[in-house]
C-alpha cells in the first residue's frame, strides 16, 4: 500500500524542500511516526510534546477533512492523497 503526501511550502522547508512523497503509513499515527524517523524537522512542528498532531495542523485526505472521516481512527487506503496543511490566521 501507498499513499502520496503532500505538503505546503510553508512545512516543504522542514523536508529539504521536498513538497510530495510516498509514503506506506497505514493511519495518522504511523504517518506521525514515519516523520520522526524520516523527517524530523517536520515532525517538530507538526506533533506536540506528546506526539500528537497539533490543534493548528489540518490533515485532508483526498480533499475530506480528516475528523469528518473518523478522525485519527482513519485507515489510508491505497493510492490516497494526504495534504497536511496549517491553519492561517489574521486581521486586525
Amino acid at each position: 500500500m501507498s499513499i502520496k503526501i503532500v505538503l505546503p511550502t510553508a512545512l516543504a522547508r522542514h523536508t529539504e524542500g521536498q513538497r510530495t512523497f510516498e509514503s506506506q503509513a497505514e493511519d495518522l499515527a504511523g504517518l506521525l511516526a514515519e516523520f520522526d524517523s524520516k523527517y524530523p524537522a517536520l515532525a517538530q512542528n507538526v506533533k506536540d510534546p506528546n506526539g500528537k498532531l497539533r490543534r493548528f495542523i489540518n490533515v485532508y485526505v483526498n480533499d475530506e477533512d480528516i475528523r469528518f472521516l473518523g478522525g485519527e481512527a482513519h485507515r489510508f487506503a491505497d493510492g490516497d492523497e494526504v495534504m497536511l496543511i496549517p491553519s492561517i490566521a489574521g486581521g486586525c
